[in-house]
């Protein structure tokens, strides 16, 4: 049992800790304030080569796993650029692995060459109001026109649509009365997020502000037969693929923000003194971050296992799975402590961590809820009846 990363992994993390490094707290506390997509941020990472790390080399990336992409992501949100950061690259790194595996040739030359070096911007079209995480209920239909389809319905919670060129959207094109599987029926495309044919209205929302969160009115949107990615009928089976490796990339993000917080708190806890002593010499204090550590520490462990397992091809949806639930928790935890090691000022915006702890929280809703994990392992792991 090998519990060391690789020369490769850990030059990784040395690379991106120091890049990212140079963009402050100030830079994205303004940036979140205002509302404002961290365009520098996002260009000096494309620049470097990052978002293509695990995209094929063919179509200019690196070729290589889940374990890298993960180390990437835990280093740019624990640099104190959080969610925001890691918002603003995590579709560019890992979420058009439905279209590297199920994509046509010319699709895959047309896109992804473009999504590497930085210049397409990509959403994620899947979530609907009336369907939540049963993506089963999606209702958004693409009928098809001689050589188009022609797509009518509404998304929510689309995260970058504001900034994106393209959108990798789940339809249907057969209704969910007609097929034998709920699950059947499904269609993914990769096609123009036209403005023309679609509203995108973004969602007033706690954090993460310096990347959008949207609501998506789809009205007659022409797409050509040739966005189409893979079979049609089959899209949901395509996005299946990516499932456990996002929930892994969210557990890294999580990771990254709790070490951000904890770090943090324990230089306060250093400087600020209080009846003539540093207020980390409390107990009180001292012994919430010391468990954060543990905690962090053992998420991190199990995280690192669930991306190894992936990377090797082996199953991995348990792990993945308690990956995301552990470290979203202790990342959290991380960032109240932090708040409540702060006191009155980490209320205030002057030390950040009140903004981590607004984007923590947002790690144990997303991309699913702590409870729909819990109710993932209970049935498929405990062997219990299905819950809901």
């Amino acid at each position: 049992m090998d519990f060391d990363l690789t020369e490769d992994q850990q030059e990784i993390r040395k690379a991106v800790r120091e890049l990212a490094g140079t963009f402050d707290d100030q830079y994205w506390m303004e940036k979140d304030l205002a509302h404002e997509f961290p365009t520098e941020f996002y260009e000096a990472f494309a620049k470097g080569g990052w978002l293509g790390v695990t995209m094929p080399e063919q179509y200019g990336g690196h070729g290589m796993g889940i374990t890298e992409a993960s180390i990437l992501l835990e280093e740019v949100a624990a640099s104190g650029a959080g969610m925001n950061g890691a918002s603003s690259m995590h579709l560019s790194i890992f979420g058009m692995h439905p279209v590297v595996v199920h994509g046509s040739d010319e699709l895959k030359a047309r896109t992804l060459p473009r999504i590497v070096n930085g210049d397409l911007h990509v959403c994620f079209g899947v979530t609907e109001p009336g369907a939540g995480l049963d993506t089963t209920k999606i209702t958004t239909f693409a009928k098809r026109d001689g050589d188009d389809y022609v797509v009518n319905g509404r998304k929510v919670w689309i995260s970058k649509a504001m900034e994106s060129e393209k959108i990798l959207l789940l339809t249907r094109t057969t209704k969910a009365e007609d097929v034998e599987k709920k699950t059947q029926g499904m269609t993914l495309f990769l096609t123009d997020l036209d403005r023309d044919k679609v509203e995108i209205r973004p969602i007033k929302k706690m954090g993460r502000n310096a990347v959008t969160s949207n609501e998506l009115y789809i009205d007659n949107l022409r797409i050509p037969a040739e966005d189409r990615v893979g079979e049609e009928g089959q899209g949901f089976k395509y996005i299946l693929d990516g499932l456990n490796p996002e929930r892994m990339l969210v557990a890294a993000e999580a990771l990254g923000i709790g070490r951000a917080a904890l770090r943090t708190a324990v230089k306060y806890g250093n400087d600020r003194e209080v009846f003539g002593r540093p207020i980390g010499k409390n107990q009180g204090i001292q012994f919430p971050l010391a468990d954060s550590l543990a905690r962090l520490d053992a998420a991190e462990l199990v995280l690192r296992k669930a991306t190894w397992l992936y990377d090797i091809g082996r199953p991995c949806a348990k792990e993945a799975n308690m990956a995301k639930y552990l470290c979203a928790d202790a990342g959290f935890e991380a960032a109240d402590r932090a708040v409540q090691t702060h006191g009155g000022m980490g209320y205030s915006e002057e030390y950040n961590v009140s903004r981590y702890f607004r984007e923590s929280r947002l790690t144990r809703i997303a991309p699913l809820s702590q409870e729909m994990v819990l109710n993932y392992l209970g049935e498929h792991v405990l062997g219990l009846p299905r819950s809901y």
